[in-house]
Parts: C-alpha cells; sequence; structure tokens
C-alpha cells in the first residue's frame, strides 16, 4: 500500500508568509500536496513566491477584482490528471475561492469559504455560496471520491469552539446559518476526518489575532478535511498542527493509503 500525505493551510498573505519560517514548516510537514488558502496575491505573484517551493508544481486561483485578497493554491507533486478553477458561477468565482485537482484516486477540492462579515453582512450571500458548493462537490463525486479541504469559515460545533455560547447566532462563522452550511455537506455523505480520529478531542485551527487569543488559545476549529465516505477506509491520520505558526490559522493534514 502506498500513502499520500496532504496539507492544507490559510496563510493569510503567502508574501508575508515568506518572510517567517514556511519553507522550513513546508519542509518538517513535508507534504504530497499543499493546499492553501487566502494567499492574497495575483496569480503572477503567488506563481513567483512559490517558485521556491522548486519541488511542487503550483496551481494558483486569484481575486478577479480584488487585489490582495483572497486566494487560493494547490502545490502538488504527484501530476494532476486535470486542474480546474472555480464553481463555474460568476456570482461565486470573482474571489479565487476554489482549485479543483483530480487524481487517479480521488478529486481535489481546496476552498476559502467566504466570510460572513462583520455583523454578518454577507450571510445572505454565505448561504447562497453554501448551497451552490455543495452542488459543486456532488457533481465531483459522481466521477471519483471527493477530497475537500480549507477554511470553511465555521466552527461545527460546540467542542470546536473556546466560547460557544457567547458566540453562537452572535458572531460570523458560528451561526447556525453557517452550521446548516456544514452539516449539509455531512449529511451529503462527507466525512469530518480529525472526528473520525479524535471524536472528544479539544483542538483549534484559528485564533484572533487580536487579545492574544492564540497564547491563550481562545480559538476556533474552522480548517477542515473533509471526505467522501468511500475514502474512510483509506483515511490513516488526520492532524491538526498547532506547533506551526507565521498565520491566524495553523495547518491541518490527513494521509490517505491506497
Amino acid at each position: 500500500m502506498s500513502s499520500i500525505k496532504l496539507a492544507s493551510w490559510n496563510v493569510n498573505g503567502i508574501r508575508a508568509m515568506l518572510k517567517k519560517d514556511f519553507i522550513k514548516d513546508v519542509k518538517s510537514m513535508s507534504p504530497d500536496i499543499l493546499c492553501l488558502q487566502e494567499t492574497k496575491a495575483q496569480p503572477e505573484e503567488a506563481k513567483s513566491a512559490l517558485s521556491i517551493l522548486s519541488e511542487y508544481e503550483a496551481y494558483v486561483n486569484s481575486s478577479k477584482e480584488r487585489k490582495g485578497y483572497s486566494g487560493t493554491a494547490i502545490l502538488t507533486k504527484p501530476k494532476p490528471i486535470e486542474v480546474t478553477e472555480d464553481i463555474g458561477i460568476e456570482e461565486h468565482d470573482m474571489e479565487g475561492r476554489v482549485i479543483t485537482a483530480e487524481y487517479d484516486q480521488f478529486i481535489l477540492v481546496t476552498v476559502y469559504t467566504p466570510n460572513s462579515g462583520e455583523g454578518m453582512k454577507r450571510l445572505d450571500y454565505r448561504k447562497t455560496w453554501d448551497d451552490a458548493f455543495l452542488q459543486h462537490i456532488q457533481s465531483l463525486e459522481e466521477k471519483k471520491p471527493v477530497v475537500i479541504c480549507g477554511d470553511l469559515n465555521v466552527a461545527h460545533q460546540e467542542i470546536d469552539i473556546a466560547r460557544p455560547k457567547a458566540n453562537y447566532n452572535k458572531t460570523s462563522g458560528y451561526t447556525q446559518t453557517e452550521i446548516d452550511g456544514i452539516n449539509n455537506i455531512l449529511d451529503a455523505g462527507f466525512i469530518d476526518t480529525f472526528r473520525v480520529f479524535y471524536p472528544e478531542e479539544v483542538k483549534y485551527s484559528w485564533w484572533n489575532y487580536k487579545f492574544n487569543a492564540r497564547a491563550r488559545n481562545v480559538g476556533w476549529r474552522i480548517d477542515y478535511f473533509l471526505v467522501s465516505e468511500q475514502l474512510k477506509s483509506n483515511l490513516k491520520s488526520a492532524e491538526i498542527h498547532n506547533e506551526y505558526l507565521g498565520s491566524d490559522h495553523c495547518p491541518v493534514s490527513i494521509e490517505l493509503g491506497f
């Protein structure tokens, strides 16, 4: 049996991350495929920044309208069969939030889900996005099992957020509308890989830069690997890597065996 390691990291600006320990941290994790969110760079800027990781082929998707905003990337050692950007709906394709890469055994989707924003101004848009994204991954699943990774901008359950009662329906990322969005993915047959191995562990992947939240571990788990039910038997591990700094998020990873 061969195995493949996949990692995902919201880097909150790839050019800023390169001035930190990003390269060392990637080499330490040594994933076969690394997915990034919130690269905050135009295509040529992102590719130039990522070219230092020359052992990977880089595929990038950037915001079409707002420069220095959003953006995703896939860095991969195995050659994908096909790579596509976005989900084919103009309303949702302006911010560079999705890249899909097909491999022999699965289709990989990395996503930077829209935040509902301050005062939940984009909550209605977020619901529309969640419905469209679910249709995208379900259509892919008709072809092959799907791996979804990225910053889903939602804490799924009380265990996934340090202060659930204070935030429930009051803070973007922990409203029932957003929780319903991830529930719909799970109800469609996808698995939260971290909870397969750690059903009751409290571990977070994002901490607000304000209030010294990371030092006090007042965090949220909003970065995920979700996989099709068919891949459950292939799962060898799922981890949240709190030891890696540099962003307000830490990386998450899974290992699959085939």
